[in-house]
C-alpha cells in the first residue's frame, strides 16, 4: 500500500502564566459567581424562559399542546422546533428552585467551555487561570447575563457549533453537533450553508443529515406537534415577541425602531435577504483570502494562515445570523465572546476594549422603553437603542473593505480582518434595569 502522511492539526500557541495568577483567578471567579448567585436571589430572577422549556417537557410528557399554551405573567409560548421539547423532559423530574439552580450552575460551566472554544478558535488555549478570569469577566457581559437571568440555552447551542466548526479536519461525524443545535434552535442552520460554500462538502452533508434527523426524531414523538410548526408556527414570527423593542437587537429591531414601524415587511425583507447573501459571501471569501482550501496541509504558516481565515469566516457568519434573523434578542449575542477571544489574540487591545464595553454599557435599557416607546425614540437616540446590530454592520462593512483592499494578496501576506469599531456606548446601567422583562 501507498504511504499516506498525515498532518497534524497546527497546535494552539501556549499562554505564559504568573506563578500567583491562579489563586487570583479563582479568587476572582468565585467573587463574580457569588455576586451573580446574590443578585439572582435579590431580584427574584424568574428565569421565565427555563419555565417556557419545563412546560413543553410536561406538553411531551402529558400529551398536550407544544403550541397551545403560554406560561408566566408575560404569557410566553413555546417557540422552538419539537425536537427541542423532547430534549426538555427531563426539567419536568425537578422542582422549580432546584432546577433553575442546577441551570445557573449549567449555564456557568458551559460558560467557561465557551471561553475555552473560543480561545481554541483564536489559536490559543486556555490556561487554568486564563480560563477562570475569562470566565468571571464574561459572566458580566450583558448577552451573557441575560442568558443566565432567563435560564436560556444560548450558550448550550453555542458551545455545541463551536466545538463541532474547531475541531481537526476530517475529525469524526464532524457536522453532526451542527446539525443537532440547529435542530433545537434553528439559526445555526446558516453554518451548514458556510460549510458548502467553503467546499466542506462532507461536514455540510452530516450536518445537513443530523439536522434532517431531529426533525424526524420530533416528527416520531411529536407527529402533529410537527406538522403544525413546520407549517404554520415557523412563520409566526409575531409568536416570539415584538419586533420592534429594543430588547430585540437584529436589523428588523432596528428598522422597525429608526422608520417608527411595528412590522417593517418589505423594507426589512429586501435588505435582510440581500445582507443574509453578503455576509455568507464575505465569510467564503475570507476563508478563500486566507488559504483555506490547503488546511489539509501544507507548511505550518500556511495552516496557521488558513486558520485565521477560517475563524474569521465562522465569526462573520454567525454575526449574519443575528442581524438577518427575524429576532435576535440581547442574550442571542453570546457570540462576542469568541469575538473578543480573536480580538485579543490578535493584539487588537483597543478594538477588543471598545467591543467589551459595547457588550456591557448596556445602553439599550438606558433609553424609556415602556409600552410603545421605542416606537418614538429621538434619532439621536437610535445607536443607543441598537449597539448590537450597528457593531455587527461595521465587522461586515470591515470585512468587506478589507478584502477590497488587498484583493488578491497572496496568503502570505496574511491580509487582516479588521473588527468592526465600538458602537456608541453609556455607562453601565443598572443591573435591575438589564433585567427589565417584557
Amino acid at each position: 500500500m501507498p504511504n499516506r502522511t498525515v498532518t497534524p492539526s497546527p497546535l494552539p500557541t501556549r499562554t505564559r502564566v504568573h506563578p500567583f495568577a491562579l489563586p487570583l483567578a479563582l479568587s476572582l471567579l468565585t467573587v463574580s459567581l457569588s455576586c451573580l448567585v446574590a443578585l439572582c436571589v435579590l431580584l427574584h430572577a424568574p428565569m421565565a424562559d427555563l419555565l417556557v422549556y419545563r412546560a413543553e417537557g410536561e406538553a411531551v410528557v402529558h400529551g398536550g399542546d407544544l403550541y397551545g399554551f403560554t406560561v408566566t405573567e408575560w404569557r410566553l409560548p413555546a417557540t422552538y422546533p419539537p425536537f427541542a421539547a423532547a430534549l426538555f423532559v427531563p426539567t419536568t423530574w425537578l422542582t422549580v428552585p432546584v432546577l433553575k439552580a442546577a441551570f445557573l450552575a449549567g449555564n456557568a460551566l458551559l460558560l467557561a467551555c465557551l471561553v475555552t472554544r473560543s480561545a481554541r478558535l483564536a489559536g490559543r488555549t486556555a490556561p487554568l487561570p486564563v480560563l477562570c478570569a475569562a470566565t468571571a469577566a464574561a459572566l458580566w457581559l450583558e448577552p451573557v447575563f441575560q442568558t443566565l437571568l432567563f435560564g436560556q440555552v444560548n450558550l448550550a447551542i453555542a458551545c455545541l457549533v463551536l466545538w463541532d466548526l474547531t475541531r481537526p479536519p476530517g475529525a469524526r461525524a464532524k457536522g453532526l453537533a451542527l446539525g443537532v443545535a440547529a435542530g433545537v434552535k434553528l439559526t445555526p442552520a446558516i453554518f451548514i450553508a458556510y460549510l458548502f460554500l467553503t467546499a466542506r462538502r462532507k461536514e455540510a452533508g452530516v450536518a445537513t443529515a443530523s439536522f434532517a434527523a431531529t426533525a424526524l426524531l420530533g416528527a416520531l414523538v411529536l407527529p402533529t406537534a410537527t406538522v403544525d410548526f413546520w407549517t404554520r408556527r415557523l412563520f409566526e414570527t409575531d409568536r416570539v415577541g415584538k419586533a420592534w423593542i429594543v430588547d430585540n437587537q437584529s436589523l428588523q429591531g432596528l428598522l422597525a425602531r429608526v422608520t417608527g414601524s411595528e412590522a417593517p415587511g418589505p423594507a426589512w425583507a429586501l435588505p435582510a435577504a440581500l445582507l443574509a447573501a453578503a455576509g455568507l459571501w464575505l465569510a467564503a471569501r475570507v476563508h478563500r483570502a486566507h488559504g483555506g482550501h490547503r488546511a489539509h496541509g501544507g507548511h505550518r504558516a500556511e495552516r496557521d494562515h488558513a486558520d485565521r481565515g477560517d475563524r474569521w469566516g465562522i465569526l462573520l457568519t454567525a454575526f449574519t445570523a443575528l442581524l438577518v434573523s427575524p429576532i435576535s434578542w440581547s442574550h442571542h449575542w453570546v457570540w462576542c465572546v469568541p469575538l473578543l477571544a480573536v480580538l485579543q489574540a490578535e493584539g487588537r487591545t483597543l478594538v477588543a476594549a471598545g467591543t467589551a464595553l459595547v457588550f456591557t454599557a448596556r445602553t439599550m435599557w438606558l433609553l424609556p422603553h415602556q409600552g410603545d416607546r421605542d416606537l418614538h425614540l429621538p434619532w439621536w437616540q437610535q445607536p443607543f437603542a441598537a449597539p448590537y446590530p450597528l457593531l455587527g454592520l461595521a465587522l461586515l462593512a470591515g470585512a468587506a473593505v478589507t478584502l477590497r483592499r488587498h484583493g488578491r494578496t497572496r496568503p502570505d501576506t496574511q491580509p487582516s480582518v479588521p473588527a468592526a469599531p465600538s458602537a456608541p456606548s453609556a455607562p453601565p446601567a443598572s443591573i435591575s434595569s438589564a433585567s427589565t422583562m417584557r
